[in-house]
């Protein structure tokens, strides 16, 4: 039922959430100069397109959806197939919901506090009960999740065509003394150009979002390439336009300070209709939660379908014909990560956690090349594409580990590993202890939300 404007749609709308609003201001700390703050937008944009077209041939190579996890499932075996799975289930994709639904929560009550911060169990209130609504919505149709995207899509693009428009009619009035020497007084490191990348990629995150979804894709062998190469590109001009808006009426220092870049800009250029600014930002952020969670929701079922997770959430609804335990699941783990956490520190858990994934998945199409010469490729990139993808991946994997060492990292680490003991206990030796536990469970779920397993439906 997704054909290629949705499918477009899909992709714009789930990279541009809260990113672009809220975080230009962490690439521009770690470069400290407008220009490589440009660059690093642009090349962050570049390679977000050479994955995506790494993904477009595994994709089309591989048309089930799920994202990473057939891909490793052929590459390597079950074991790093797992391991994905056990970690985007339980730490990657509801930590993203979670963090995109705290954006839309401080967006969507700072108009209600004047003049200080809203509490915090008002914004993680507000936040729960949006991913209890989009869970609810995608758990209902298909179409209707599709539909309430194609819609903060369009909204988005409005709030984004705003903040680009007036930044050319700005310098048209000659509001370029920002853009001076930009190079000058930059600070350009392995270390600091990683971590600028590292920011910048969290705005980008989404751009594989379509393989998740292969199998509603109408025409996944045009659809799925066409929709990369249409939507990435159109991301990365709005991006690199955005920063350049922001410039406009900004100096690094004021843009350093500012708490939400885009609200600033939305004072100084739009007042007094400068309200639009926060409300539209409050649409882009519920877009960007109801893509992710429109597509999580499918790896959770593929998982399940392969017995790598509860069988129940492999299970299709009768009435509604959606993956509706998969994406209550989804939804249930992401409230959970509200409780405690920050933006801050979940961006970071996040992001290195994702890139080592990433990075695995596009090494397996250099692995399938050689081992899987026999599948049919309806698209085949060149070699050197994912080589670059892969080596990148390892940069922005080793990179915050050597030049800021935090112990986030190895809880990550061993928080990956430690899937292998669930693996062992309930996928390979299938102890009948465990089997004992998990088969009342999907029993009672599975009559409590009338479901079925996807081959009756």
């Amino acid at each position: 039922k997704v054909g290629l404007f949705s499918g477009i749609c899909m992709i714009v709308g789930t990279i541009i959430g809260s990113g672009i609003f809220v975080s230009p201001k962490s690439v521009l700390a770690n470069v400290e100069a407008v220009g490589p703050c440009l660059t690093i937008w642009a090349a962050c944009g570049v390679l977000a397109t050479l994955g995506a077209l790494c993904f477009a041939e595994l994709g089309t190579m591989i048309t089930k959806s799920g994202g990473e996890y057939p891909y490793l499932m052929e590459a390597f075996g079950p074991i790093p197939a797992f391991l994905f799975s056990w970690t985007s289930l339980l730490v990657t994709k509801p930590s993203s919901f979670a963090i995109i639904c705290l954006s839309f929560a401080e967006y969507a009550s700072a108009p209600f506090y004047p003049g200080c911060d809203p509490p915090q169990a008002v914004i993680k209130c507000l936040a729960a009960a949006a991913i209890v609504v989009i869970t609810i919505v995608n758990s209902l149709s298909v179409k209707l999740g599709s539909y309430l995207q194609n819609f903060l899509t369009a909204a988005k693009m409005i709030i984004v065509t705003v903040i680009i428009v007036s930044g050319i009619v700005l310098l048209a009035q000659g509001k370029t003394e920002n853009f001076k020497d930009s190079f000058k007084d930059s600070k350009i490191s392995l270390s600091s150009i990683s971590l600028a990348f590292y920011n910048g990629l969290w705005a980008y995150d989404g751009w594989n979002q379509l393989n998740y979804i292969t199998e509603e894709l109408k025409n996944p062998y045009r659809n799925l390439p066409l929709s990369i190469i249409i939507g990435i590109p159109l991301v990365t001009v709005c991006y690199v336009l955005i920063n350049i808006s922001y410039f406009t009426v900004m100096t690094s220092t004021e843009l350093l300070q500012s708490q939400a870049v885009a609200v600033t800009f939305g004072d100084r250029v739009l007042y007094p209709a400068s309200w639009i600014v926060p409300l539209f930002v409050v649409f882009s952020t519920i877009g960007s939660a109801n893509g992710t969670c429109f597509t999580a929701g499918r790896l959770v079922y593929v998982a399940g379908r392969e017995g790598h997770m509860l069988k129940v959430l492999s299970y299709i609804s009768v009435k509604r014909l959606t993956p509706a335990p998969a994406i209550i699941f989804y939804g249930a783990i992401a409230i959970i990560y509200i409780i405690p956490g920050d933006i801050e520190t979940l961006i970071n858990y996040f992001s290195f956690a994702v890139w080592i994934f990433y990075g695995l998945t596009v090494f397996a199409l250099i692995v399938m090349r050689f081992t899987r010469k026999e599948l049919d490729r309806p698209i085949k990139i060149p070699i050197i594409i994912p080589v670059i993808v892969t080596l990148v991946s390892i940069v922005l994997v080793l990179a915050p580990i050597i030049s800021a060492p935090e112990l986030a990292y190895l809880y990550c680490i061993l928080f990956i590993l430690s899937g292998l003991i669930v693996y062992a206990l309930f996928v390979h030796f299938k102890f009948s202890w465990a089997q004992k536990i998990s088969k009342p469970m999907t029993m009672h779920l599975q009559m409590l939300l009338e479901v079925v397993p996807a081959e009756e439906v």
